[in-house]
């Protein structure tokens, strides 16, 4: 079985990818760290030198790759991965995967992108918490659709393990 976790960057969706393939003993995948190793540099390093339409290029062919393979794995999406290319329908169309939608809302995204923005490429230049809370509430807005097209939907609680707990039981 696969497993992939989509929804918007700073959701979670690494975080609890990790802890649900360690409790269900499967490969955990993250596909910005498999970007990352296959051409050995950082995710803001390609989007710096390259851009983000070479990156979303590389995503896509490393998508493909992962899901085309045989193993048991949780995979964490990048936060537009769903959004880009035919990502979705290929997503859609593989046999034996399940999509998972981590929802969380404006405030949660907003204080938790405002402490790491210096790591996202997409955001690193915005200079005010306003700028920023501008930014997540268009995106969010032009990228619900993709990821309302999951087969399944978490808005994850305090609790790690009621959330991880509801992970298992949608499965």
């Amino acid at each position: 079985m696969k497993i992939v976790l989509m929804g918007y960057m700073g959701s979670g969706k690494s975080y609890y990818s990790r802890l649900l393939a360690k409790e269900l003993g499967f490969k955990y995948l993250d596909l910005d760290l498999e970007i990352k190793k296959k051409v050995g540099k950082s995710i803001s390093a390609i989007f710096s030198s390259r851009g983000e339409i070479f990156f979303r290029k590389l995503e896509h062919e490393m998508l493909e790759e992962l899901l085309k393979t045989q193993d048991n794995f949780v995979l964490a999406l990048g936060g537009g991965t769903p959004c880009y290319g035919n990502n979705l329908e290929l997503i859609a169309k593989t046999t034996n995967l399940k999509s998972i939608y981590i929802k969380r809302d404006l405030n949660y995204l907003l204080n938790v992108l405002w402490k790491e923005k210096a790591k996202r490429p997409m955001i690193a230049h915005l200079d005010k918490e306003e700028d920023l809370e501008d930014f997540i509430r268009k995106h969010m807005f032009e990228r619900q659709y993709y990821y309302q097209q999951a087969d399944l939907s978490l808005k994850p609680s305090n609790d790690l393990d009621d959330t991880l707990n509801a992970l298992k039981q949608l499965l």
